[in-house]
């Protein structure tokens, strides 16, 4: 019998690091957050059992346009009128499946896992929002742009789901869910676009 061998699973930013720019406390962190689990939901909102079944398979129903719902570990985006993604710790993807198979079965709704289109990487500091901006068009302000706040854009000319989960003490922290093809280039123009306020990598 043919041995048979198991892929293992490899990030696209496995291995890059970013530098310590100058010799004070850098103003921004930078992490990769590996191996999330993502799930794209499609449905009806103004159908209230859609919105139960979420909740019951989920933790919480899909939040409104621009918002974030949180519960558990997972969080569920808003990414159009009938469309969200729901993101999941690492391996906890293949459960919420199958949860919301069961909950949407006698629904017009889908659940489909996408874990693999995106790459996930967080974006904090007292400079992460003035090292977005510089490539970012949506308003990033405090009182426009806030924790459980979700958007879709281009940055740095690469299309990003962006949110915000935090914002501790003017330390705002973002997440930044791109396609794996485009990860490196958009680690690297983050890396260059903190080099005047410090940037230091973490462990995601």
């Amino acid at each position: 019998m043919a041995e048979v061998r198991i892929p293992i699973a490899r990030s696209p930013l496995q291995g890059l690091v970013g530098p310590i720019g100058g010799p004070y406390e850098a103003g921004v962190a930078l992490a990769e957050l590996r191996f999330q689990g993502k799930l794209n939901l499609r449905g009806n909102p103004e159908d209230a059992a859609f919105g139960s079944a979420v909740a019951r398979a989920v933790g919480a129903g899909p939040p409104a346009p621009g918002k974030v719902a949180t519960a558990g570990g997972r969080a569920m985006l808003w990414l159009g009128p009938d469309e969200w993604l729901v993101i999941t710790p690492p391996g906890d993807e293949a459960a919420v499946k199958a949860a919301l198979d069961a909950a949407l079965a006698a629904l017009r709704a889908s659940a489909t896992d996408v874990s693999d289109n995106y790459t996930a990487v967080r974006v904090s500091g007292r400079s992460a929002r003035w090292v977005l901006a510089k490539g970012w068009p949506v308003d990033l302000h405090p009182s426009a742009f806030g924790p459980g706040r979700v958007a879709q854009s281009n940055l740095a000319l690469c299309n990003v789901i962006l949110r915000q989960t935090d914002d501790h003490g003017g330390q705002p922290a973002f997440e930044l869910l791109v396609r794996p093809s485009f990860a490196r280039y958009l680690w690297d123009w983050l890396v260059d676009a903190s080099l005047e306020v410090g940037c230091r990598v973490e462990a995601g």
